[in-house]
């Protein structure tokens, strides 16, 4: 049980940093006008584990900050993850 523990917790501190990286990329894209960082492709970071980087990263860069569909889904995200985490916390606890 520890050692799941352990490299979710690794896990989680490597796809957040991925998610943060990539709205920094796709910020610095945006202001040169290169080739973008697909929308799904960060709401797919932010779904499998990098909500918290994405939202941060979202604030620090001011990145897609007035697009409903980030300012609400990551947060929207992180909130369902957090309910998710808590219920399986739950049952291994039992």
């Amino acid at each position: 049980m520890e050692n799941i523990v352990k490299y979710f917790i690794i896990y989680l501190i490597i796809i957040n940093l991925i998610a943060f990286i990539a709205m920094y990329l796709d910020k610095r894209k945006a202001k040169y006008g290169k080739w973008r960082i697909p929308e799904q492709s960060l709401f797919i970071l932010a779904l499998i584990g990098g909500s918290i980087g994405a939202i941060i990263g979202m604030y620090t860069f001011r990145h897609k900050t007035k697009k409903l569909r980030f300012s609400i889904g990551f947060p929207v995200i992180l909130i369902l993850q957090i309910v998710l985490i808590f219920s399986i916390w739950n049952d291994f606890i039992k």
